[in-house]
């Protein structure tokens, strides 16, 4: 008998969790955004995680200068190249984050029910009685009782190398807390978390849009990762910053929720974003701890149905100094692709964390076993019931595509797109087969220069659960007057057939426009 979430067998087949897992050209549909920094910063180390699957590879402006993430960036390119793996980059800001300032790096120990000082004063020596802070507006924003938790750069939830304070009283600009929790802060910076308080600091730093117009334009980022989103007003901002800056028109902003600000405006920041990140190192701290997964249950839900990228991240912290995650964070990752997250992202894990290939390859492989008992009859049903009558002409296909893949048993659905929208619509289905995506460049021109679109729309793709995108030869037309278009179709099958994803005898679906219409046939593959 089935469950009505699982495609498990019940009583569950122990024989069939004993069986080792199978290799195949994906290592999972589930996508990994890996963040690279001192310890994943080599072609050596970044060659590793992209074939251990990290297709986006993110860029945290929190901590150091562009000229060290532009070094990263071209051993990124120089393993891209030599791996034949495709990434995308995204450019995290750092929005209106609050940090304490450890000039010298000294270690600072804490002790529990001590007191430590907060000051804006930057001038000031970090010590174990005062911690020196980036915002002079702090003292103002708390009140005694109020909850600040500090810690190294991510979260890691460990009470040794994070700390809890109390505030007791406010003296001119600076707050004086009780320290909760003896621990050493160590390193150059420290995030401070003032627990559901409002930060009057622009979500789109002076700092942040100095970046962008720079490192992000000359590097063409196609993801921007919004820290800290409150409002969709901070997202509409963000666009309209970025639509000014040539190139970067077309980059994808991903709100990133860790706060309850932003958790209370969730619905308008989703209709304005094109994805989601839940940072849940930030809300489990806004959060009480039993409020987290049903957070995360219903904004992976509502991203589902609008059928935009979700991204969960903080699953295996414990993996930063170990090479195993604990059995709660395994489960933890099934969970999230259980959920329906589109992607896992890494923080700590592969920034400073002493295995990031071994990191990414783990999560990939409980990625994929999750994949296969996720409930994908339940979950079609559900979207078609969510998206209503009647449907838009895309959207039917979209459905309908999968729907037939399904029934036939297709190994992979090809999609053809100019702007990946349709492929997107088909991955928002969550098929059981890889949705192969072949995006077709268009010929465009500002009246000084002629230029492809194209790799935008293919590495955009690359954070979607399922889609694998593909850039055809621009001499061929998207839209075909004959109901075949073999010559690209060739293309992709043949690229399907290298990979391992389709071999002989296979069904295919195909999804493309012809003409005016938009067709879906399926194909069996001969000999």
């Amino acid at each position: 008998m089935q469950s009505s979430h699982l495609l498990l067998e019940e009583p569950i087949r122990m024989a069939s969790i004993l069986e080792p897992s199978k290799a195949s050209f994906f290592p999972a549909m589930t996508k990994i955004v890996g963040t690279l920094g001192p310890k994943s910063r080599s072609v050596e180390v970044i060659s590793g995680c992209l074939k251990a699957g990290m297709s986006v590879a993110r860029f945290d402006f929190s901590w150091r200068d562009p000229e060290y993430h532009q070094e990263t960036l071209e051993n990124l390119k120089t393993a891209v190249k030599t791996t034949k793996k495709l990434c995308a980059v995204m450019l995290d800001t750092v929005g209106p984050e609050l940090q304490v300032v450890n000039k010298i790096e000294k270690a600072i120990s804490l002790q529990e029910n001590g007191t430590v000082i907060l000051t804006p004063d930057e001038g000031q020596e970090a010590s174990s009685e005062l911690l020196p802070i980036n915002f002079d507006g702090l003292s103002k924003a708390v009140k005694k009782g109020d909850t600040i938790f500090i810690g190294q750069y991510l979260f890691t939830g460990s009470e040794t190398t994070s700390v809890w304070l109390e505030v007791s009283e406010i003296q001119g600009n600076d707050v004086v807390c009780v320290i909760k929790n003896s621990a050493t802060l160590t390193g150059s910076l420290f995030t401070l978390h003032a627990s559901q308080i409002r930060i009057e600091l622009p979500t789109l730093s002076d700092r942040d849009k100095e970046v962008i117009s720079s490192w992000g334009v000359k590097n063409k980022i196609d993801f921007l990762s919004l820290s800290y989103t409150r409002h969709a007003e901070d997202v509409r901002h963000a666009r309209e910053f970025l639509s000014k800056l040539g190139d970067l028109s077309q980059t994808q902003i991903f709100a990133k929720i860790e706060n309850i600000e932003g958790l209370n405006h969730f619905d308008e920041i989703l209709q304005e974003a094109d994805g989601i990140i839940l940072s849940r190192g930030n809300l489990g701290i806004d959060l009480p701890p039993e409020k987290v997964f049903l957070f995360q249950k219903a904004a992976l839900y509502k991203c589902n149905m609008a059928g935009k990228p979700a991204v969960v991240t903080r699953v295996v912290d414990s993996m930063t100094d170990n090479l195993r995650p604990t059995r709660a964070e395994a489960t933890d990752v099934a969970n999230a692709v259980l959920d329906g997250s589109d992607a896992i992202l890494l923080g700590a894990e592969t920034l400073r964390g002493l295995y990031p290939v071994e990191t990414i390859s783990i999560v990939g492989k409980i990625c994929a076993e999750a994949e296969k008992v996720f409930n994908q009859d339940l979950y079609f049903k559900k979207t078609v019931k969510y998206v209503g009558e009647p449907m838009t002409h895309l959207e039917s296909i979209a459905s309908s595509a999968v729907r037939a893949a399904i029934k036939v048993k297709a190994s992979v659905i090809i999609c053809f797109t100019s702007s990946g929208r349709a492929a997107r619509l088909i991955a928002k289905y969550r098929p059981t087969m890889p949705v192969l995506s072949v995006v077709i460049p268009r010929l465009k021109t500002n009246q000084l220069k002629w230029s492809f679109s194209g790799a935008f729309e293919a590495r955009q793709s690359l954070i979607v659960r399922g889609l694998f995108p593909m850039l055809a030869d621009p001499r061929h037309p998207a839209e075909s007057t004959n109901a075949t278009n073999e010559s690209v179709l060739k293309v992709a099958l043949d690229h399907g057939k290298a990979s391992g994803v389709v071999k002989s005898q296979d069904r295919v679906v195909v999804c493309q426009k012809v003409g005016d219409a938009s067709v879906v046939k399926i194909i069996e593959l001969e000999d």
